[in-house]
């Protein structure tokens, strides 16, 4: 049987409202007559169902004449009818693999990719393990007062100060204001200040609870070129040498909270894979959905058995007001009604893949970050997949391996506030890696990034993730910075008239799909 048929079965109960697992519609378009056989499912499930499943199909056709002959094999191979053509699936295509510490996304040039035999596909959710941490959402105390400001960089220092003061024998400012011309110091702190002198050299101002502290970067040192790295606000530590007057130290190292080089990722215990998208902007006159349709049916094949999760870093809808004129971009005008076409568009999503949903700037939530999860009506438009929604940034663990998702709006700052070889909106995942070194997704603060005052820095990389997943620049590029997975997932919005005046040009239909058992990465294109 065609790929149409499993698509128009997809595409039918999504107009009426349902959802389905993939081996439900396998089932369904194996039926000698599907659209009878669908007319009787639909009349027999529970009221109360969202999902159709495996065995509201069963049922019906344990007790149709319409059941399908018995075959060999599973569900995904009894949908190919013995006489009818091959089925084909959208043109697959791969940007890379990523293996070994340090590599980098290869270029555009296209690798096919093979399916898996339907013989293991595991659909057994006892097998499945999805856990998050960090999700705020619920839990912002956050007033905008002067002590909330001073809570949040207080516990900042304290929590990735930690993480340095081992490597140095740290002194606060004070103590070291005191102490003799000559001396051998160093110091961890909030980076305050940022500039040349007249030399060419750096000054840079160390900030901690007891004061500040001058130390001058020589521009003859090897190291120089980190201060090109450097963004206000994050913690750093600084070893040097006191002037004779004791009002300066010269640098002779710096260090990062960074990701440990002995870092080894955890993987999955069986062939198990996770798709990893991001700014889908339904609503948009851009929004791509023949692409999305394709991407949907393409779940449904057997090339797609061991896509098992679904993780989506934000902006589901184009929204409103984000930007000027953007009414004039809008194919719906309504907030609400843009998540309502985007939940039909989840809908096409097989019922048994796990979704994994954290909001972006263009979404209904505060802009500020962190961003606490949807509210319980836009959540109810979204319920018939039943995704897990939670805040942004979250950690979610799938099956031991940990994924730091992230919209990643601050990725807009570091690809402005450092030179374009470190990072550029070409290479997003290269301005990944600066984020994975200060351990913070949007350190600094009073730019670009909005960021929201609360009792702690819901921000820090506290565990290193095995996966580092963002969105946002509407880029495509993913590499390995210290064995940490960096992906940064496109989108499903072609290029608008704002894009075009800011000079973006989107990598549109793209799904990067990640083995969790290898931390291999293959990307599906349907654009």
């Amino acid at each position: 049987m065609p790929l149409e048929a499993p698509a128009r079965i997809v595409s039918e109960l999504t107009s009426r409202g349902y959802n389905a697992e993939r081996e439900a519609v396998t089932r369904l378009a194996a039926a000698e007559d599907p659209a009878a056989a669908l007319e009787r499912v639909l009349d027999e499930i529970p009221d109360d169902a969202l999902v159709v499943r495996t065995d509201h199909v069963e049922a019906v056709l344990s007790t149709s004449d319409e059941s399908a002959p018995s075959r060999s094999g599973s569900g995904a191979d009894a949908a190919v009818d013995d006489d009818s053509p091959p089925t084909e699936s959208p043109p697959s295509v791969s940007t890379g693999t990523v293996t070994g510490p340090g590599a980098e996304s290869a270029g555009r040039s296209p690798v096919e990719t093979k399916g898996y035999s339907s013989a293991n596909r595991s659909s057994d959710p006892a097998q499945r393990s999805l856990e998050i941490v960090g999700d705020m959402t619920g839990q912002s105390t956050g007033t905008g007062e002067y002590d909330d400001f001073v809570s949040v960089f207080r516990d900042r220092l304290d929590r990735l100060g930690a993480k340095l003061r081992g490597r140095v024998n740290h002194r606060p400012a004070t103590a070291i204001q005191g102490m003799a011309g000559g001396s051998e110091v160093a110091m961890v702190g909030l980076v305050n200040d940022i500039r040349s002198t007249a030399s060419g050299h750096w000054l840079i101002e160390l900030e901690d609870a007891t004061g500040t502290f001058p130390w001058l970067v020589m521009k003859d040192r090897e190291y120089a070129d980190l201060v090109e790295e450097l963004l206000c606000d994050e913690v750093l530590a600084m070893e040097g040498t006191l002037a004779d007057d004791s009002g300066i130290a010269f640098v002779d190292s710096m260090h990062f909270p960074d990701i440990p080089r002995t870092h080894e990722p955890s993987t999955a215990d069986r062939h198990v894979q996770a798709a990893l998208i991001s700014d889908v902007h339904v609503g948009s006159q851009e929004f791509m959905a023949d692409a999305w349709n394709d991407f949907a049916d393409w779940l449904h094949t057997p090339e797609a058995e061991h896509v098992e999760y679904m993780l989506l870093a934000g902006d589901m809808v184009e929204g409103v007001g984000v930007y000027p004129d953007q009414d004039e971009e809008l194919d719906i005008v309504d907030i609400y009604e843009q998540y309502e076409a985007f939940s039909e568009h989840l809908k096409k999503i097989p019922g048994d893949i796990e979704i994994v949903m954290i909001p972006g700037n263009h979404d209904a939530v505060r802009l500020a970050e962190p961003q606490p999860g949807f509210d319980e009506v836009l959540r109810e438009i979204m319920s018939a997949h039943d995704p897990q929604i939670v805040s942004n940034p979250s950690m979610v663990t799938l099956e031991g391996v940990s994924v730091l998702m992230y919209h990643g709006v601050s990725l807009d700052e570091v690809i402005a506030e450092l030179p374009e070889e470190k990072a550029s909106y070409d290479d997003p995942h290269k301005a990944m890696y600066h984020l994975l070194k200060k351990r913070h997704v949007a350190p600094q603060f009073g730019g670009h990034t909005r960021l929201a005052p609360e009792e702690k820095d819901y921000l820090i990389i506290d565990e290193v993730p095995d996966i580092f997943h963002t969105g946002h620049v509407h880029k495509l590029g993913f590499g390995k910075y210290h064995d940490v997975l960096a992906i940064n997932s496109g989108c499903w919005q072609a290029q608008t008239d704002f894009q075009k005046s800011v000079n973006i040009d989107p990598d549109a239909g793209f799904a990067p799909i990640v083995d969790l058992d290898t931390l291999n990465v293959t990307v599906q294109k349907f654009s």
